[in-house]
């Protein structure tokens, strides 16, 4: 059985009272970190985007309704939802999904003239290379 369809099972199970309670304390952790990533996110730098979807990620682990949420918008935007899918994973990839965002935006801000932000990149992985080789 798929998740997506265990979801949509007219089997309940009844959790333990410990279960619930992790549930809904992962629920209100998640809460707490989302206001927290809205509070900050008028300072300077893109601080607030990170903590948000770490808060976002928190209540999708926790909470049936968000999972059943997640899944519709995987089904209606998918590019969109692939980046969460991986950073939820048990051993996620971070450097990856960072430099993958890092690239779509880079698209999305130049159209035109890629040459300078191409060569730039490029220069800095190449010394990354050498870093860790």
């Amino acid at each position: 059985m798929t998740f997506a369809a265990a979801l949509h099972s007219p089997v309940r199970f009844r959790a333990s009272p410990w279960k619930l309670l992790r549930r809904i304390a992962m629920t209100a952790a998640g809460i707490g970190v989302v206001l927290l990533g809205v509070v900050i996110a008028p300072l300077p730098g893109p601080l607030g985007l990170p903590v948000m979807v770490l808060g976002l990620m928190l209540i999708l682990k926790a909470s049936i309704w968000a999972k059943r949420a997640f899944i519709r918008a995987q089904r209606a935007r998918p590019n969109w939802v692939y980046p969460f899918r991986r950073l939820l994973r048990r051993k996620p990839e971070f450097a990856p999904v960072f430099w993958q965002q890092l690239l779509r935006i880079e698209r999305l801000m130049l159209r035109r003239g890629r040459g300078s932000m191409t060569r730039m990149r490029k220069k800095l992985r190449r010394g990354f290379r050498k870093m860790f080789h």
